[in-house]
């Protein structure tokens, strides 16, 4: 959409923003800062970067109340489970409104008149258009241009082919437990130290949330980032059903996992399309703050 925006394709937006987690695989990094020198800055559209705070770092810290992740549970009596996801709207949602409130010029608790508001581009494709939402505030409206332009995923990346962004990266925390095989093996295969990172946390999360631990909450379970419920270096990340085979001997290898298939989810966070948005499993592991 940015893209599409700062080459006249679409209206110029007025700003981008961008969401920061802490916890963005480099490549995602780099990828920004591309855009901003590249497409943003020429065309004059600032690129803000807003952010709650370090998401790995928060949920390691007993002295921070920690917006909980979807970890995958293992209760006492051997029952899967999960967490609640409250990651987004903490880290993603939450930072974006405040900007927006701040751009409007009626920063938090001010009230804000009704004839006052922001248009903002969510970039849901046609594939996806049961995704499409309006805003739950009134100071924001949503509006959904690939869906307006009826642009699916695939125009996407031939457009983003086009520009020479092909290798455009899927933006989601290092440590998402949405992941699929196919990301947990790239991340493995690609970046031993961000694969070192990951495999650290998961074993720092197994006895739970570290504020809970703090103040001496009786532990109900295990903790784990891979839905397999075993340390990450462990997990079968390298099986491949008979559904992503299939997926790759039509769409060409790298562009489907077998998990997207089978859940209908993709890699990747968007702050109003989390694409790991399946209802879990609740579990009574209870160690969020």
């Amino acid at each position: 959409m940015l893209a599409l925006s700062a080459r006249g394709i679409l209206p110029k937006v007025d700003y981008a923003i961008f969401a920061d987690t802490g916890w963005e695989p480099q490549a995602v990094y780099d990828h920004l800062d591309r855009l901003e020198r590249e497409i943003a800055i020429p065309a004059g559209i600032p690129i803000l970067r807003v952010s709650a705070g370090n998401i790995r770092k928060d949920a390691l810290d007993p002295n921070h109340r920690f917006a909980s992740m979807p970890l995958y549970i293992l209760n006492l009596d051997g029952r899967p489970g999960m967490i609640r996801r409250q990651c987004t709207g903490e880290y993603k949602i939450k930072p974006i409104k405040k900007a927006v409130r701040d751009l409007l010029g009626y920063p938090y608790p001010a009230s804000i008149p009704r004839n006052v508001f922001v248009e903002q581009w969510v970039g849901i494709s046609t594939d996806e258009f049961h995704r499409a939402k309006d805003s739950d505030v009134k100071y924001m409206r949503n509006r959904h241009p690939l869906i307006d332009i009826g642009w699916s995923r695939a125009d996407c990346e031939r457009y983003l082919t086009s520009l020479g962004l092909a290798d455009t990266p899927k933006s989601s925390c290092l440590g998402c437990p949405f992941h699929g095989n196919a990301q947990w093996r790239n991340i493995r295969d690609t970046s031993p130290g961000e694969w070192a990172d990951v495999v650290a946390f998961d074993a720092a999360i197994r006895q739970g949330n570290a504020r809970a631990n703090a103040t001496g909450n009786r532990l109900l379970g295990e903790a784990f980032l891979h839905r397999s419920r075993v340390p990450l270096d462990q997990a079968p990340i390298d099986h491949v059903t008979a559904a992503e085979w299939a997926a790759l001997q039509q769409l060409g290898e790298g562009e489907a996992d077998a998990e997207e298939l089978e859940q209908g989810v993709a890699d990747g966070c968007s702050p109003w399309a989390c694409r790991g948005e399946v209802e879990p499993v609740q579990s009574d592991f209870g160690l969020t703050s």
